[in-house]
C-alpha cells in the first residue's frame, strides 16, 4: 500500500542546556529563554518516522542552519529540513530581548490508517 498521503504528525521542541555557543547564538538556559513554535508545517511520508534535526532560530523566528542529527531513512532529511525551514517561532530571548538560539526539533512522520 503506498501511502504518500501520511499526515505528518507531532513535532517536539527540545532545548538544549548550556550557556552561549558563539557571540550571537545562545543554548536556552541561564537566563536565555527557548523559541516556541508559532506555526509548522508537516512533509508526508510512506511510513512512519522520526527524524532528529538541529537548527539556531533567528531572531526574527525563522529557522537557519538546519542540519540533520539522526534519521532512520535518509530520504526523510530533505523533507523534514524542507518543513523546519518553513516554520516561525516566537524566538528565545536574553535580557528582555530576542536572541539566535540553538535547538533541536524532532520532525514526526506518521502514516495514515
Amino acid at each position: 500500500m503506498k501511502l504518500t498521503q501520511a499526515l505528518a504528525a507531532t513535532s517536539i521542541v527540545f532545548a538544549l542546556v548550556g550557556t552561549s555557543i558563539a557571540q550571537e547564538v545562545f543554548y536556552p538556559g541561564n537566563g536565555v529563554s527557548p523559541p516556541v513554535v508559532v506555526t509548522e508545517v508537516h512533509p508526508s511520508a510512506e511510513a512512519a518516522a522520526t527524524v532528529g534535526l538541529q537548527c539556531i532560530v533567528r531572531p526574527n523566528g525563522a529557522a537557519s542552519d538546519i542540519e540533520v542529527a539522526f534519521s532512520p531513512d535518509d530520504r526523510l532529511n530533505q523533507a523534514a529540513t524542507d518543513a523546519l525551514s518553513q516554520w516561525r517561532f516566537k524566538p528565545g530571548s536574553k535580557d528582555g530581548k530576542p536572541v539566535a538560539v540553538r535547538i533541536f526539533v524532532e520532525v514526526s512522520f506518521v502514516a495514515p490508517r
